[in-house]
């Protein structure tokens, strides 16, 4: 057991992203929850760490007058966005209830027992145990468990990551988003990892708790609403974002919640991006003094210049628009729209081309997202978990298209612009070259005439060509 106070000097790979992610914020002075950390299944260390987590919070484990929940997540040492599970709001009992009461109210007492009880039945497979002891055992042992289940494989599989190393488990204090006025959860990117652009993304989920937003079961508010709900709040997180981007030297994906105004970090990782950002983010880090030049050629690869260049819609302005939502992984998808994983796979593995359409997806839809050509979601936002995977996985993807668009769909043929967040009808054809990237493509020219790097060169030239001789842009 190991506590993140910011003091632990563990690598990423001894402990996992997430806890790694805690005690660098920590160590920053930044307003992060408490935890610990287990890197294998053990009791005695999680009695250990709630006590811990007890002194610092003035809260006991099981207490009827002031109880303390916690999480329980996963954290491997690569990012693996939603594959693995997690168990908010633990440490619920009948016992503890009173002392919820006291805190939020009967309404929010019975929200957080039902949330709890549900994610508890789904990891686990059975109800929660009314001692919160053996609660945390066996959602310990769940969350260690799932590091090997099929959609964390298929995952591994997809992205080349080994079967070694296994997850790690952090144990968090709970805050709560869902506590009344002045109380939400969100997500903030510190640019925009769709685009590239160096404006922070961001969503906001008033009256929530975090697991709402990434999972996509509800569409959070852009986080300009929480700059004029909690403007004191809103500085405090774009400055954190500022702190840690610099600290990690990498756009980060920041999860956060506020509880009765005041903001916490509960984790911060290098951001999924999709390959048609990293040239844009590359050059904005340089500008902004976070990278030098050589550390930023490093990290682009061909296919991010490939990408950069990237297709776009031709005869748009004679296709019917059947669905418009949120614009959350670029590309051009076309195919037979189908609402299931499973029957995604089947007819990809047959040679048909399919776009994926779910209210929201999660991890258990993952095979099908990998074998769709696009990602079409009812709910959910940019920071969804439909948004990030179709980003890790290079699916263009359209979120939050409305819970009753879907059934529409099924069965049609369409072209998904993950660019402008539309579903158009029919196959339309694409132009392989937007000619309006010459600019960055330029400044990767110029970046090389003075650190070469023979790999991206040749790509950066034809990719120029091509730029150079694209028609202009048209609908």
């Amino acid at each position: 057991m190991l506590r993140l106070d910011g003091t632990a000097t563990a690598t990423r790979a001894d402990i996992g992203g997430k806890a790694f992610g805690i005690n660098g914020m920590r160590a920053l002075g930044l307003p992060v929850p408490p935890a610990f950390v287990l890197t294998h299944p053990d009791s005695t260390q999680l009695r250990d760490g709630i006590r811990l987590l007890e002194r610092e919070t003035g809260r006991g484990f099981g207490d009827p007058t002031r109880p303390l929940l916690v999480s329980v997540r996963s954290g491997a040492a690569e990012s693996m966005p939603g594959m693995m599970d997690t168990v908010l709001n633990l440490g619920v009992t009948d016992s503890t209830r009173p002392g919820l009461i006291t805190l939020g109210g009967n309404a929010f007492a019975t929200d957080i027992a039902e949330r709890f009880r549900t994610q508890f039945e789904q990891i686990t497979g059975s109800p929660p145990p009314p001692d919160p002891w053996t609660q945390l055992d066996l959602a310990a042992a769940a969350v260690f468990r799932s590091w090997m289940s099929p959609r964390a494989r298929a995952y591994r599989a997809h992205r080349g990551l080994g079967e070694h190393g296994g997850t790690t488990v952090t144990v968090q204090a709970m805050v709560f988003g869902n506590l009344g006025p002045g109380s939400g959860s969100g997500v903030l990117f510190s640019r925009n990892p769709i685009t590239g652009e160096p404006d922070p993304l961001g969503e906001w989920l008033p009256r929530g708790q975090g697991e709402e937003v990434v999972s996509g079961r509800s569409t959070p508010r852009p986080l300009a609403d929480l700059a004029r709900e909690l403007p004191a709040v809103h500085r405090e997180l774009l400055d954190a974002a500022a702190l840690l981007e610099r600290a990690h030297q990498d756009v980060q994906d920041i999860e956060f919640t506020v509880q009765s105004g005041r903001l916490w970090l509960l984790q911060t990782r290098s951001a999924k991006r999709s390959d048609a950002a990293m040239v844009p983010l590359a050059i904005g880090l340089v500008e902004s003094g976070v990278l030098s030049i050589p550390v930023a050629l490093e990290r682009i690869r061909p296919a991010h210049v490939t990408a950069l260049t990237g297709s776009r819609i031709i005869g748009r302005a004679g296709a019917e628009l059947l669905a418009t939502g949120t614009p959350a992984a670029p590309g051009i998808g076309s195919g037979r729209v189908v609402p299931d994983a499973d029957q995604a796979e089947e007819l990809a593995a047959a040679g048909h081309r399919v776009v994926l359409a779910r209210p929201t997806t999660d991890p258990a839809d993952v095979h099908g997202m990998i074998a769709a050509t696009a990602v079409v979601t009812g709910l959910g936002g940019s920071s969804s978990h439909a948004a990030v995977v179709s980003r890790e996985l290079g699916r263009p993807c359209v979120v939050g298209c409305g819970p009753d668009v879907l059934a529409g769909l099924a069965g049609l043929l369409v072209t998904v612009d993950g660019h402008t967040g539309e579903v158009l009808a029919g196959e339309l054809p694409v132009l392989p070259v937007d000619p309006r990237l010459g600019s960055h493509l330029g400044t990767l020219a110029d970046w090389l005439a003075r650190h070469p790097a023979p790999e991206l060169a040749p790509v950066v030239r034809a990719a120029l060509a091509r730029v150079q001789s694209a028609p202009a842009r048209s609908r």
